[in-house]
């Protein structure tokens, strides 16, 4: 207990107040911020973390207390995050003598878990600093920085619930802990070189070190000679395990590919300053902001140059930079002026080791060095991935919606919860299971939704086992994991019965006796952008459009194009793109040719199209292929599911102009190069870009009536006859994705004169593909100059990542369907 004496008080015009301050406010500096604000106004008390949030007990005068919570609003410590201030008199007055803090208690657990930090200015200071305690220190922090997510077990947020709970204070740590004045005050990770985790180097064939070739320092020092060197390290950081070497040397970076099996996805950059990143693009004040935020996210820059290494992000216009956000990075990379690849740890597919016994097992034959430390890293956290759209569209229109594009939500947004709109009082506390792809799960509780951290896909045995461990980590950090905690707790998972995630739900459920919620792919991705824009429960319905790869439907088909009408409630499908034979299953996702033949199959099922355009390189290729077993496979309907996927197009118009033709090393790369070449034509050539043509056709699906479906026929009839005229790659991707554009925007306009009744004004962009940033800029210019309000995602990811957020909305707006009744 920390406590000083106080001024003399007069008690006669005195009050008491409880004071419950909610949001995240433990582990953030909070209560020394709470103890320094009631000693500068003369108030007695105690302030305590608990299960809530943080509790006040409060003595003093009216207007001081009143002055003290406005300048608790006003002065919180950076990373707190208030949501809610509840003051309640109490009659009897008790006898504080002093203020203090006091030790943690013991509740229910209703607090938020706060994300890691990058290291603050301060910091960062002292351990380049020799006179300071922590002059090199790798795993110094305050309440300011450091990690939090990645170490806690339990809440409330103290050491011993920590992983630091191994590392005793020793007496000049323990004595800034206790001191109101020091910024590490009740700063929970805090340490020194006397007390604290400690990193060291060894090599991965098991051999000594012989540190005298690499550092006079120590071994983190070593680590940045031996990227000068051309070795990769496999180093321990904040969530996880990442693998390093010099970005600017192409030896190094192929060799790293080729262990990795990781031939085309483009890799992540850190550098020590913007200075160095400038060099190799162009960076904004806003995206300046986010690179030296707390957060610190890798963030999507325009190159300015070539890359660091030709390899880095093949067909790919942009780089994925981030600032050191540890202060192991800073150290590592004080001497280097040059970026370095800092990627995932891993195997290919598999989620980032964070144990040193797995990741010796794992990257022992990818890494040359490890560098290890002995702070366990208790929740996995991977970087997280943003962007900022332009300030104007690529047809230099003004653009006034939000800028912020989140593509994977991790380090430094996760666990903040997203603050429900209205209507979602009282929803009972709901478990969201995500998806199959880019897995994140989301449990809902007193108006607010915790989304976890991204988990990834869940399509091996580590992914599986990260998801489950990951889950249990949650819902023992918010007391949900006994059948008691869990009484009133529902399920929502994915309509697609081989999803793990949904099975692993019905699993749950089963067991605890819970109701579950089987929440359709397309509708839960539109859910989650009618959240994060504001739109209350009982909200009317608006137009969502929601394009991805694939998701299953109500009817059993594979959806991915789709244009529904749709509340938290329920959905009517009014339109979609024209169905399409995935030829062979799944193997069409990675073979991008599979899907250019299916279309041009559906397009031109009465011409025989190889004697008209016998003499393309596309036909020849596709004569080599065992094109007469597809289209017979097509025709039975075996192993050929119809979908209507906008993914699957973007992969047949790359594969038709020569783009991935072959196939595909990961997921989305055909739609990614063909944007770059488009946007690369677009900004060279500001006169007015022809168009694709698509239309817009009724066509009656099982049972519903004037269902409308894009249909691309027109456009491949263009797309051929450029083929033949020898177009340009760029041009002709510029010329699919205006049209394209154009053609969803048709679609809208024909679903208001079919359905004038539904006064649709408002529509939201959603899916993994307005991901791409020419058709999201380009759909949102044609839709508002239709005077509709157009909705898109900034706080959560528009691919899968923000999938559970949605099942949590629609459970919630089903739940309260039932509640009323």
């Amino acid at each position: 207990m920390v406590q000083f004496e106080s001024k003399n008080h007069n008690t006669n015009s005195e009050i008491a107040e409880s004071i419950r301050v909610k949001g995240t406010v433990q582990g953030v500096g909070f209560r020394p911020t709470v103890y320094r604000l009631a000693k500068a106004n003369q108030l007695r008390g105690e302030v305590s973390n608990d299960g809530q949030g943080v509790l006040i007990l409060v003595v003093g005068d009216r207007h001081a207390i009143n002055n003290f919570i406005q300048q608790l609003e006003q002065e919180k410590p950076p990373l707190a995050r208030i949501t809610d201030i509840i003051r309640q008199k109490k009659a009897d007055k008790p006898n504080f003598t002093d203020f203090t803090i006091v030790q943690s208690k013991n509740n229910q657990i209703n607090t938020e878990i706060a994300p890691d930090a990058a290291t603050c200015p301060a910091c960062q200071a002292e351990i380049f600093d020799p006179y300071s305690r922590w002059y090199r220190y790798p795993f110094t922090n305050c309440t300011h920085c450091g990690p939090r997510l990645s170490i806690i077990k339990h809440l409330p947020y103290d050491r011993h619930r920590t992983s630091m709970a191994d590392f005793a204070m020793c007496p000049q740590c323990e004595q800034d802990y206790e001191t109101p004045a020091n910024r590490r005050f009740h700063a929970q990770p805090t340490a020194c070189h006397a007390c604290g985790p400690r990193a060291w180097l060894e090599r991965a064939d098991g051999k000594p070190v012989n540190f005298a070739m690499f550092s006079m320092l120590d071994d983190v020092d070593a680590v940045a000679t031996l990227i000068q060197r051309g070795f990769i390290i496999a180093i321990a950081g904040l969530g996880g395990f990442h693998l390093a070497c010099d970005a600017t040397n192409e030896e190094t970076v192929t060799k790293l590919r080729k262990l990795k099996k990781r031939p085309d996805k483009p890799l992540a950059l850190m550098a020590k300053n913007l200075e160095i990143i400038e060099e190799y693009c162009y960076v904004n004040s806003q995206e300046k902001e986010l690179l030296q935020s707390p957060v610190a996210p890798i963030v999507l820059l325009k190159q300015r140059s070539s890359p660091p290494a030709p390899s880095i992000a093949p067909g790919n216009n942009y780089l994925g930079f981030m600032l050191p956000y540890t202060p192991l990075h800073h150290l590592i990379l004080k001497r280097l002026s040059i970026p370095i690849v800092l990627t995932s740890g891993n195997l290919t597919g598999e989620p980032q080791c964070i144990h040193p016994e797995d990741a010796k097992e794992k990257l022992s034959d990818l890494a040359d060095y490890f560098l290890f430390h002995n702070r366990e890293i208790v929740n996995r956290v991977d970087d997280s991935v943003v962007r900022i759209l332009p300030s104007v569209s690529l047809e230099d229109k003004p653009l006034e919606d939000k800028s912020l594009q989140i593509l994977r939500r991790a380090r430094g947004y996760a666990p903040t919860p997203i603050d429900l709109p209205v209507g979602f009082e009282n929803i009972p506390p709901i478990l969201a299971m995500g998806s199959q792809l880019k897995n994140t799960f989301c449990l809902l509780r007193d108006e607010q939704a915790i989304l976890s951290q991204h988990i990834g896909d869940l399509e091996n045995l580590a992914a599986w086992e990260s998801y489950r461990h990951t889950l249990e980590l949650y819902l023992g950090l918010l007391e949900y994991q006994t059948p008691n905690h869990t009484s009133n707790l529902a399920i929502a998972v994915d309509l697609h019965p081989e999803y793990l995630a949904t099975k692993y739900g019905q699993e749950l459920a089963e067991a605890h006796s819970l109701p579950i919620h089987y929440i359709q792919h397309h509708h839960a991705h539109i859910a989650a952008c009618m959240v994060e824009n504001g739109l209350p429960l009982d909200t009317s319905p608006i137009l969502g459009i929601a394009l991805d790869g694939l998701g299953y439907g109500e009817d059993g088909t594979f959806w991915g194009g789709e244009f529904l009408l749709a509340d938290y409630r329920s959905y009517k499908r009014l339109g979609t793109f024209k169905p399409v034979a995935m030829l062979g299953g799944e193997k069409a996702i990675y073979q991008p040719w599979r899907n250019t033949y299916a279309h041009l199959l559906t397009a031109f099922v009465e011409k025989n199209i190889f004697l008209e355009y016998e003499h393309l390189d596309l036909f020849d290729f596709l004569k080599a292929k065992p094109i007469e077993l597809l289209s017979q496979m097509a025709k039975k309907g075996i192993n050929s599911p119809k979908a209507s996927s906008c993914g699957r197009l973007f992969d047949a118009v790359a594969a038709a102009i020569g783009i991935c033709r072959e196939s595909c090393s990961y997921e989305g790369q055909s739609a990614i190069e063909l944007e770059a070449l488009a946007e690369r034509w677009i900004l060279n050539h500001s006169e007015e870009i022809a168009v694709y043509p698509f239309a817009v056709e009724n066509e009656k699906v099982k049972g519903e009536s004037d269902l409308l479906y894009l249909e691309p026929r027109p456009m491949w009839q263009e797309l051929l006859a450029d083929l033949q005229q020898g177009i340009s790659q760029p041009a002709m991707a510029a010329k699919f994705h205006r049209g394209l554009a154009q053609g969803i925007a048709l679609m809208v306009e024909k679903i208001q004169n079919n359905y004038p009744e539904a006064k649709i004004n408002r529509v939201a962009l959603t899916g993994g593909v307005f991901q791409n940033q020419i058709l999201l800029l380009k759909v949102r210019d044609l839709l508002t100059q239709m005077g509709i309000k157009v909705l898109t995602h900034s706080r959560v990811p528009p691919n899968d990542g923000g999938l559970s957020l949605g099942q949590i909305a629609i459970a919630a707006g089903q739940l309260s369907v039932i509640s009323y009744q």
